[in-house]
């Protein structure tokens, strides 16, 4: 059967000077991750860029630790570390301008923090206190979003109408493996790149969607090779690479802000522990897996590259460990501190302008919190 008999008589075949609307090469990423430490790049780096990242990498895993330490005290209902994955977390908010917007996922309270966040007030959902423990406007930095992916639209929503109004302001979405699974992620991936948006996507790829691994989640040879689909380049790098994942986030958040659209990039990482404090994985995966991605730790890769160069003592490296520890410990206290709740706050932050059900509400909370208030001091 001929292609025109499958065709049918009905359907014509496209004229022969049909040409696809983007040429795909451009877009496709490297076959194997960008790399910079370990190769003769690195000497290339600034030493003041490479000491900094170390600094937050060695914070950044203590800040991981003690929160999950919070969690075994009863202190956080849930914390789901990024253990293994502080590179692309620091090279994400090293990237951006004071002007630009961070969207994070629940898993990204470290970049939330590097990006300038009081290390509690990044917490507070994890706390179950409050939806979100800081103003969004202030910091640049949406509220940790845990559903997932649902943060990436809004992402593509807010650097739209950036540009539609003159601002130069470009928006850094992150979201992991298992988000790539969700509608909300082509939704924003398709309108970005449709309306070439100042966004950049980070995908964190760290193995596992809570129990399952990315092989069952897709079939294609590499999350930024579903970029070609929507129109915008698609990156591969090294997600423990803190420097090849700033220099490749730093050259996608240019092109966004020079008007070139949105980039999608893959950080191949790891997820060392657990996908939360009340997750089991030894149920699927081997300590021995995990064993190999240790020798693969950024701070191992950054160390060496430093060691190398002469730029890391022992004086140095205890003088990181001694500021991360005092980080932890101010952490630790000030999580311990009962806060002072007011049940009130329920309605505070619904509308701006309180509606007539909300306002009912709250006189039928007030008046049963006056009520208890005067039982329990008749019965003192």
């Amino acid at each position: 059967m001929t292609v025109m008999e499958q065709r049918g008589a009905h359907q014509p075949a496209p004229p022969p000077a049909w040409q696809p609307r983007t040429d795909p090469a451009p877009l496709l990423p490297d076959a194997e991750p960008y790399r910079v430490l370990g190769t003769r790049a690195a000497g290339a780096v600034d030493k003041e860029l490479l000491l900094r990242l170390h600094s937050e990498l060695v914070r950044g895993r203590r800040y991981n630790t003690q929160a999950t330490a919070l969690t075994k005290q009863g202190r956080l209902a849930v914390y789901p570390s990024s253990t293994g994955q502080e590179a692309s977390q620091i090279a994400a908010a090293f990237a951006l301008r004071e002007q630009d917007w961070l969207f994070p996922s629940y898993r990204d309270t470290l970049a939330a923090v590097v990006r300038g966040l009081d290390p509690v007030a990044a917490l507070t959902l994890l706390r179950g206190d409050w939806h979100t423990g800081y103003d969004p406007r202030e910091h640049r930095t949406a509220p940790l979003c845990t559903p997932l992916a649902t943060q990436l639209p809004h992402a593509v929503g807010l650097a739209h109408a950036a540009r539609l109004k003159g601002d130069d302001v470009v928006a850094l979405a992150l979201v992991g493996d298992g988000g790539t699974s969700e509608g909300d992620f082509h939704e924003a991936l398709n309108f970005a790149a449709v309306w070439q948006a100042p966004v950049v996507f980070l995908v964190q790829n760290n193995g596992f969607a809570i129990s399952v691994p990315l092989a069952k989640q897709t079939a294609a040879p590499s999350l930024a090779h579903k970029a070609v689909g929507y129109g915008m380049p698609g990156r591969l790098v090294d997600g423990n690479d803190a420097v090849a994942v700033l220099e490749v986030l730093s050259d996608a958040v240019r092109t966004a802000r020079a008007g070139g659209g949105p980039t999608l990039v893959e950080a191949v990482t790891y997820r060392v522990e657990a996908h939360t404090n009340a997750d089991d994985a030894t149920r699927y995966r081997r300590d021995a897996e995990v064993d190999a991605w240790r020798d693969h730790d950024p701070i191992v890769l950054l160390e060496r590259e430093l060691t190398e160069r002469g730029l890391l003592d022992e004086d140095r490296r205890n003088a990181v460990r001694a500021s991360a520890e005092t980080m932890a410990a101010d952490l630790r206290d000030r999580m311990n501190e009962e806060p002072a709740l007011d049940p009130m706050d329920l309605f505070t932050h619904v509308y701006a302008e309180q509606t007539t059900q909300l306002r009912e509400q709250a006189a039928r909370l007030r008046a049963e919190l006056a009520a208890e208030d005067e039982a329990y001091g008749a019965g003192r």
